[in-house]
């Protein structure tokens, strides 16, 4: 009989097999930042990037920027605690 495996295993198996699991991690990343983060924030964001484990975000103000740099740290763990695995190593603010 062979193993049953649950559906979400599959499909994940599945998209990285294809390359599109990076795409949605980056969209799943997003979305948890924005609502992490609050409206101010997402507001003040003009981009967000997310390559080899790195966070890319944009800021239009210097004071925000430098209230998230205070804060990044422990925004990577609330991410990765969202997301139920450790997917963000680091955040790099421009």
């Amino acid at each position: 009989m062979p193993e049953e495996k649950p559906l979400k295993k599959t499909i994940d198996k599945l998209l990285r097999a294809y390359g599109y699991q990076d795409q949605l991690d980056e969209l799943e990343i997003i979305k948890i930042y924005e609502n992490l983060v609050g409206k101010l924030f997402a507001n003040h964001t003009q981009k967000i990037g997310f390559k080899n484990k790195v966070l890319y975000v944009k800021l239009d103000s210097a004071s925000l920027k430098q209230e998230l740099n205070f804060v990044k740290e422990g925004l990577v763990e609330k991410l990765n605690r969202e997301l139920g695995r450790r997917l963000v190593e680091k955040i790099v603010i421009k």
